[in-house]
């Protein structure tokens, strides 16, 4: 077993503290050209807010592309499923519920409606997964151009669905999971939950590298590292908590987000993963169901499509034409720009979430700012080839 000092490791690790600076020079831009109001709690915690649906999109989209994959349907399938959502809620389940409970009370029907929502929506999701899955893995038909035909075809039943009108009203449970917040002791609590976790995850992946014999970082460097995570995770809860606390929203993101982490880096399926990204016939001569693993990948993305759908649904409190458009390119832009190579086999779950951060961060500045939403179109593109510039760039220095 080989370990690395201290000195090694950070060079290694440059593009993700280039990352990191990076943000907070964007942050800092903002905040000057704003005087400061960018750094108020009440904008922060709109960032936050603002990023999830489409970080849930980057952490699926990261496997995706690890894969040496692509899914361009990712946001018309978000909007398909908060149309959905919206259509249950305003026309179906209303009249279905009251005539099936009629002694139920308002707000009951209201939890019942959300909770019969949430698993259509997911079955959807899942459904849709297994479809597009199924003919990228088994019928071999590229992905790009499954998932082109899916962004046109998802598209249509948003249109098909709204009939180009806005879906109301939907029930205040539904909107309490995207636009509430947990009480500010409990945000706390969660804080402290969040560093347990952080630390014993990290304590387990030593374990499983030294069971493995992979090479090992110095431990001086991984608690501090798990240190400045927990520091980032209670200062973004202090800050929050001097608003009005930590938004719903987010604390699914983060419970996705260590979920996803764990599946990729501490599972056979994640080793598989990253196996088949960095070279598929060497996979495939060690005897892994390649299909197997793309399928399931596919099928994860479906579903956290579903969750970005519902989030979305409760954010705007209604199903709109308009909704996820253009959502794909955003998460596609922040797993890039988060350091997940577009040739596949290399990204990680944290860079994308930093790349989808970055990727709200300036669509939120700007509009801080009052900028024209055609700049906004601008500057994020622009970041986008720079960012798939800077990976292309970092190959040929390696090779």
């Amino acid at each position: 077993m080989k370990s690395l000092n201290f000195i090694d490791k950070i060079k290694i690790n440059i593009k993700t503290y280039t990352l990191i600076i990076a943000l907070l020079i964007i942050w800092l831009l903002f905040g000057f050209l704003t005087d400061w109001i960018f750094f108020s709690p009440r904008n922060l915690s709109n960032l936050f807010r603002q990023m999830t649906i489409v970080a849930f999109l980057s952490i699926g989209m990261t496997l995706v592309i690890i894969t040496g994959n692509i899914d361009l349907s990712v946001g018309s399938l978000t909007g398909l499923i908060s149309a959905m959502a919206a259509y249950l809620q305003a026309y179906t389940l209303a009249p279905l519920l009251s005539g099936l409970f009629p002694n139920m009370s308002i707000v009951a029907l209201g939890i019942l409606s959300t909770i019969i929502t949430i698993i259509v929506c997911l079955l959807a999701g899942l459904l849709i997964g297994i479809y597009q899955g199924y003919v990228i893995a088994y019928l071999k038909v590229p992905a790009f151009i499954v998932t082109l035909g899916g962004m046109l075809v998802f598209r249509g039943g948003v249109l098909g669905i709204t009939q180009g009108r806005t879906v109301v009203p939907i029930e205040n449970s539904l909107r309490w999971i995207a636009q509430g917040y947990l009480p500010k002791n409990l945000g706390l609590i969660v804080a402290v939950i969040a560093v347990i976790i952080i630390f014993l995850m990290t304590l387990q992946n030593r374990k499983k590298k030294i069971q493995y014999g992979f090479e090992l970082k110095p431990l001086t460097y991984d608690l501090l590292i798990a240190s400045a995570y927990s520091v980032l995770v209670f200062g973004s809860i202090l800050i929050v908590n001097d608003y009005r606390g930590i938004q719903n929203p987010v604390i699914i993101m983060i419970v996705i987000a260590i979920l996803i982490t764990y599946l990729s880096n501490s599972t056979r399926f994640g080793r598989y993963v990253y196996a088949l990204g960095g070279n598929i016939e060497a996979t495939k001569l060690s005897g892994i169901n390649v299909q197997s693993i793309i399928f399931k990948v596919f099928i994860l993305m479906g579903l956290l499509c579903a969750v970005a759908g519902i989030v979305l649904t409760g954010y705007v409190a209604a199903g709109t034409i308009g909704g996820g458009m253009n959502y794909e390119l955003s998460a596609i832009a922040g797993c890039v720009i988060g350091g997940v190579s577009l040739m596949g086999g290399k990204g990680t779950i944290i860079g994308a979430l930093i790349g989808a951060l970055i990727m709200a961060s300036l669509e939120n500045g700007m509009s801080v700012m009052n900028m024209g939403v055609f700049w906004q179109y601008i500057v994020k593109g622009l970041v986008l080839i720079l960012a798939v510039y800077v990976d292309i760039a970092s190959k040929k220095s390696n090779s």
